[in-house]
């Protein structure tokens, strides 16, 4: 609730003087392999949040067109994964995504997290 009122609060503030800052377009992406442009940046944005990391963990900083990083190429890996498992559901929904198996975190989890030993667990209704 507070950052509901404090995202309202943020718009509702008058432009700085002399309108809004001049944006240098950015340059069209280069060295697309698997990705569409016109989606690329919220698909960049859902694996920061679905890995927990930044940009550069896949790119070179200053040059997103590199394959320099493994990462990247781990990354392109993954993508033709979670396509070939979607692809094999009749209804045509994207039911796989990277945050299935990262959940925020750079490494899946290949197992569950070890339960508490149970002197420390909590007590059962």
């Amino acid at each position: 609730m507070l950052s509901l009122f404090l995202s309202l609060a943020a718009f509702a503030q008058e432009p700085p003087p002399g309108g809004p800052p001049h944006r240098v377009p950015a340059p069209p992406p280069r060295n697309l392999k698997l990705l569409q442009p016109e989606h690329l940046m919220e698909t960049m944005q859902s694996f920061r949040v679905a890995l927990g990391v930044r940009c550069d963990f896949c790119h070179v900083q200053g040059d997103f067109a590199s394959d320099e990083k493994p990462h990247k190429e781990m990354a392109r890996m993954m993508i033709r994964m979670s396509h070939e498992i979607n692809a094999k559901f009749p209804d045509g929904k994207m039911h796989v995504t990277c945050y299935t198996c990262h959940r925020g975190a750079e490494e899946p989890a290949t197992h569950p997290a070890e339960a508490p030993h149970p002197e420390h667990a909590e007590p059962h209704p």
